[in-house]
C-alpha cells in the first residue's frame, strides 16, 4: 500500500461529484481510499422522514464506497448543523488521526454553501491538529506525518460572493467517468429527487457535464476534476505535493 487518501465532504454524493475520479486514479497507484460525509443528508428530500432519509443516505454512501473498495466514515452532524465549533471538531480529530492520510481532499473554504465551508474548515483544522497532544477532550494517538491538503471545486465554479474560482491542478478522469457514474448512481434518493424535478438522469448528466467543463478548462482532457492546494505550512513541506502523481498544474 502506497498511503492513504481521505476525501472529506459535507453530504452524501458530494464526493462523487467533486473528487471520485481522482480517488480512483490514486487507488490505481496503490493508495487506500477513505471517504467521509460530515452531514447525514437528512434534508435532501421531502419523501421520507428526517431519520429515514438519514439512514437511507448513509446506506447509499456505503454502497457507493463499496463499488471502489473505499472505507466509509459516517456523519457526525445533521444537514445545516455542520458547525465549526469545539464539539464538532472533537468528533473530527480522532477520525483524522485514525486515517492519518497522506492526501486530504475536502471542500474549499471559498465554497458557496455553509455546510460545505464548515466541513472543509473542520477537515483542515483536524489535519492541522493531528500532532497536538495537548488538544483537550481527544485521546486519539497523535501523528506528525506529512499531509497535503487540496480543495475541491463547487459545481458553480464560483465562491459565496459569486466570484469565479480557478483551480491550481487538473486531474484527467476520462478513463474513470463510468466508475464515477456508477458511484453516483448509488445515491438513489438524490437521483429520484432530481429526476422528478429536473428530468430523467439529470443527476448523472449534471456530474458528467461538470467534468466535461473542467476538461475544457484544462485544455488537455475530455473529463477532469480540479483542485486548489492549501497552504502547506503546518501540514507538510513545500515540495510535498503527492497529487502531482495524477495531476497537472493549471
Amino acid at each position: 500500500m502506497k498511503g492513504r487518501v481521505f476525501a472529506v465532504c459535507a453530504h452524501p454524493d458530494d464526493i462523487e461529484f467533486e473528487a471520485a475520479g481522482t480517488l480512483l486514479r490514486l487507488k490505481d497507484l496503490g493508495y487506500e481510499i477513505h471517504c467521509m460525509t460530515v452531514a447525514d443528508g437528512s434534508l435532501g428530500g421531502n419523501f421520507m422522514s428526517h431519520d429515514e432519509l438519514a439512514a437511507k443516505r448513509a446506506e447509499e454512501a456505503r454502497n457507493a464506497c463499496a463499488t471502489i473498495g473505499a472505507i466509509y466514515h459516517g456523519a457526525i452532524a445533521s444537514d445545516l448543523e455542520v458547525y465549526y465549533n469545539a464539539a464538532t471538531l472533537d468528533k473530527m480529530i480522532p477520525i483524522m488521526r485514525e486515517v492519518n492520510p497522506e492526501i486530504l481532499l475536502t471542500h474549499g473554504l471559498y465554497d458557496y454553501m455553509e455546510d460545505h465551508i464548515n466541513a472543509g474548515r473542520l477537515a483542515v483544522s483536524a489535519a492541522f491538529a493531528r500532532g497536538m497532544g495537548n488538544y483537550p477532550r481527544v485521546n486519539a494517538k497523535i501523528t506528525m506525518d506529512d499531509v497535503a491538503v487540496y480543495h475541491t471545486l463547487p459545481m458553480s465554479l464560483k465562491d459565496q460572493f459569486n466570484r469565479p474560482i480557478q483551480p491550481d491542478y487538473f486531474v484527467d478522469i476520462t478513463s474513470k467517468l463510468e466508475e464515477k457514474k456508477k458511484m453516483l448512481a448509488c445515491h438513489e434518493t438524490q437521483k429520484r429527487w432530481l429526476d422528478e424535478s429536473q428530468g430523467l438522469d439529470a443527476y448523472l448528466d449534471d456530474m458528467a457535464n461538470f467534468a466535461a467543463h473542467m476538461g475544457k478548462m484544462s485544455v488537455r482532457f475530455q473529463y477532469a476534476e480540479g483542485f486548489v492546494r492549501h497552504n502547506p505550512i503546518g501540514f507538510c513541506a513545500e515540495d510535498f505535493d503527492p497529487l502531482m502523481q495524477v495531476a497537472v498544474k493549471a
